[in-house]
């Protein structure tokens, strides 16, 4: 059984809180069920962690060292500027990462059309509104 880790950056937590009519009215305890039932489905062992803060994020990236088979990662604004969590995801280079964005963040304001994150990561996925995660754990799946 593959072991993926879902890692959700800062503000995800306030899914349906905030700017719903960008990031939807479903809550952060939807995405979590959406995402466990996606990896029953798949057979996946699933882990899902989410922080607002850059430490403990690049802690948990680390802790997949020989941990973990697959990380899908949605660093929100940390994508943009964080070459830390850039490094710790080009440490583990061994792992398929797969960077998920909610909304399209090429159609959005002009500073979220760069990601500093993406060029370390196996793909991406942008603007496929929370079924962007069940499109990722897939691919990890049918990755060898």
């Amino acid at each position: 059984m593959k072991k993926i880790l879902v890692i959700n950056g800062p503000n995800i937590n306030f899914l349906g809180i905030r700017e719903k009519g960008i990031y939807g009215s479903q809550n952060y305890d939807a995405l979590v069920d959406m995402i466990n039932k996606k990896a029953e489905e798949l057979g996946l062992d699933v882990e899902i962690f989410q922080s607002n803060h850059e430490g403990a994020i690049i802690d948990k990236i680390q802790e997949c060292y020989g941990n973990k088979d697959g990380i899908v990662i949605n660093p929100g604004a940390y994508t943009h500027y964080s070459y830390a969590i850039r490094d710790a995801l080009a440490s583990i280079e061994s792992i398929p990462k797969i960077e998920v964005h909610i909304s399209n963040v090429h159609t959005r304001e002009e500073f979220r059309h760069v990601s500093v994150t993406a060029p370390v990561c196996t793909g991406q996925v942008v603007g496929l509104g929370l079924n962007g995660y069940l499109y990722a754990m897939q691919a990890l799946c049918d990755m060898q």
